[in-house]
């Protein structure tokens, strides 16, 4: 086994946790969750030249004989990447005391402010950073500045 198969191996073995801990466990830290707002999601063309890079370096595996547990990894590798970027859906995680947005719990007191705009985004202000929140549907972002004016 090479030093690149390991190296596979770790990544692949840490894009399953976090699958794992985006599912199972998420929803279930700081309290229960009160609502589940589907977000948009971004960044697909980066996972599509990633997923291409990928099917050079299979193609290039299988052309010069390599070995099969290298291309399993790199199908692999593809594999949590389509599920990550294509079929897991990002979502914003309303709870008792806070939200948790991008895998970052932030309690409503440290809201300063919050705006809609016209395109359809949430703009939440906190001390020192700006989230700009895309939802999915334009109906899940009035239930959502609801829920946040509510829980204030």
């Amino acid at each position: 086994m090479s030093t690149t198969d390991i190296v596979m191996i770790v990544v692949i073995a840490l894009m399953l946790e976090y699958a794992i801990f985006d599912e199972f466990i998420q929803p279930q830290r700081q309290g229960g969750t009160l609502l589940r707002v589907p977000l948009r999601r971004t960044n697909r063309l980066d996972t599509l030249i990633f997923i291409g890079l990928i099917g050079i370096l299979i193609y290039e595996n299988i052309i010069h004989n390599g070995t099969v547990l290298t291309t399993t990894l790199l199908l692999s590798l593809v594999a949590m990447s389509l599920y990550l970027s294509y079929i897991r859906r990002p979502k914003l995680l309303f709870k008792a005391t806070g939200f948790i947005y991008a895998n970052i719990f932030i309690p409503y007191t440290r809201i300063r402010n919050m705006n809609l705009s016209e395109d359809g985004i949430l703009v939440v202000d906190l001390e020192k950073r700006r989230l700009l929140i895309n939802v999915q549907q334009l109906d899940d972002l009035e239930k959502t500045y609801k829920f946040m004016i509510e829980n204030q």
